[in-house]
């Protein structure tokens, strides 16, 4: 059977869908299997999904969609798992706007329930089940260098990680470095690289080029993470100065974050670390968990940083450099680039 969809999420452009799709009603009920989905209502709040574009549309009842399945543990969003069976006919959830589905055990109150979609089937190519996987990038060789690694994590999701990392960019870019750019954590989705590539970032990678809806539930992160560091300057076809290497959710969660930074290869390409934290709680908390796993921690910023309360506070009391991306970001960059370069080059001096 062949359908065309209304709208074609972000999580499946990698697979450079058509216009046109063929499907069938058999189903493999596995993570990154591509569905074909018809809205079942419409909604007011988290009504929209990001295309292959990274346009945002409206999704109106009656919409055909094409998504993948994955997990979702959205601390401010749905929680969502994939189905162990999942037959032509069953309703699924739309579990982000990147176009994840699955079944939604948990919501927010502040985005209402998660949109209801009937399941029509599988997409396929040459008859068969078509996995964003499919696509890929590899990993051959594991002696790639990586250029230097600039993190951006947080204690939260939306605690001004990309924020912070478009405007480390955006600054180095400037100054005339190289820079090229990645997601490593979080569940699929293309307005963060994109955000990254028009602030100058001249190639971004993320977890969804590895084959994955998104990174909840999974042991070990590190392995997908180095993957893309060792893949971003072969990609870019030029020598990389640095990389700025976004976590999506925070330290604490479900995606995975703590077995990257816990990593020992992934540890000796940090050359600066950024934590983003929403208060000072979260600030201190923050700086606790980073000692206590032997890791160092250079700038803190985000909204604990909104003001000279909170900048006092860290500087003073935690002992760790504090900058607003927002309202300072020429300063934020500078602490950033005196970390990663300057302090560094005269410690190997």
């Amino acid at each position: 059977m062949k359908i065309r969809p209304h709208k074609i999420t972000s999580v499946v452009s990698r697979l450079e869908l058509g216009p046109e799709v063929s499907y069938v009603r058999r189903i493999e009920a596995v993570s990154g299997q591509v569905l074909v989905v018809r809205a079942l209502e419409e909604k007011r709040v988290y009504d929209q999904v990001e295309l292959t574009t990274g346009r945002m549309a409206h999704v109106g009842k009656g919409d055909v969609l094409v998504g993948a399945l994955g997990r979702r543990d959205a601390l401010r969003g749905f929680v969502g798992r994939i189905p162990e069976h999942i037959r032509a006919g069953d309703t699924i959830q739309l579990l982000n706007l990147g176009g994840v589905l699955g079944e939604a055990v948990s919501e927010n109150r502040d985005v209402g329930h998660s949109l209801r979609c009937e399941v029509l089937g599988m997409v396929t190519r040459d008859g068969q089940g078509v996995n964003i996987a499919d696509v890929a990038i590899t990993d051959n060789d594991t002696e790639t260098r990586v250029p230097p690694v600039i993190v951006v994590s947080g204690t939260c999701m939306n605690s001004g990680k990309t924020v912070a990392a478009c405007e480390i960019i955006a600054g180095l870019t400037q100054r005339g470095y190289a820079v090229g750019g990645a997601k490593l954590t979080g569940v699929a989705a293309v307005r963060d690289p994109l955000n990254m590539q028009d602030h100058g970032a001249l190639k971004v990678l993320t977890f969804q080029d590895c084959g994955l809806p998104s990174t909840a539930g999974m042991e070990d992160v590190a392995p997908v993470a180095k993957r893309i560091l060792r893949a971003v300057e072969r990609e870019t076809g030029e020598d990389l100065d640095v990389v700025v290497a976004e976590m999506g959710d925070g330290i604490i969660g479900q995606y995975g974050v703590d077995t990257i930074l816990r990593d020992p290869e992934f540890k000796s390409w940090i050359r600066a670390h950024v934590l983003t934290a929403n208060d000072l709680v979260a600030a201190w908390g923050g700086v606790r968990w980073m000692r206590e796993n032997d890791l160092a921690l250079d700038v803190i910023a985000g909204p604990a940083t909104d003001n000279q309360v909170g900048m006092r506070y860290v500087r003073e009391e935690l002992g760790v450099g504090a900058s607003n991306a927002r309202t300072d970001p020429q300063g934020f960059v500078t602490l950033v680039e005196e970390a990663a370069f300057t302090r560094s080059k005269a410690g190997e001096a």
